[in-house]
């Protein structure tokens, strides 16, 4: 393949990803609010803050690639959508709760997803600021995930 094709590709992935970054942070607040457990709040509030972060690395390394973000995230869009259904249609509080678990892990798999490809592509494209950036991201999402697995077993074991 064509260093550049992959550059291009990699640009591609990037702007996708600061589309998906913004669509996240358009959700935070109205999900922060529907969450009643305490320990997912603070996860929540973790995870936004953790995010801004990654907003950064995703910028950084949109401009190592040498790209734009002129892009949408379409799967973060349909995930938000489903999530606020998940929230709506919920009938009591940890039912909600154990929702927003759910389609926050979504959301995680797919930043893991991301991460870990822009983290190789990078690599195979000589992007090393990216490479690294992104595994760092990677790391931090495999965190959440588990954090966000514990929660929800502590949710459901005080049923």
């Amino acid at each position: 393949m064509e260093n550049q094709a992959l550059k291009e590709l990699i640009k591609q992935g990037f702007a996708a990803m600061k589309a998906g970054s913004k669509v996240a942070a358009e959700a935070t607040d109205e999900i922060q609010n529907d969450a009643k457990n305490p320990e997912l709040k603070s996860a929540l509030k973790e995870g936004n803050e953790q995010s801004k972060v990654w907003v950064q690395r995703i910028d950084r390394g949109l401009q190592e690639a040498g790209g734009n973000a002129d892009q949408d995230n379409e799967i973060l869009k349909a995930n938000y959508s489903v999530s606020q259904k998940i929230r709506q249609q919920a009938k009591d509080d940890d039912t909600r709760d154990l929702g927003i678990i759910a389609s926050g892990q979504l959301a995680i798999h797919y930043w893991i997803a991301a991460f870990g490809t822009q983290a190789s592509y990078a690599a195979a494209a000589g992007l090393n600021q990216a490479e690294q950036e992104m595994k760092a991201c990677l790391d931090e999402a495999k965190k959440a995930d588990e954090k966000h697995t514990q929660i929800a077993k502590s949710i459901l074991s005080a049923q």
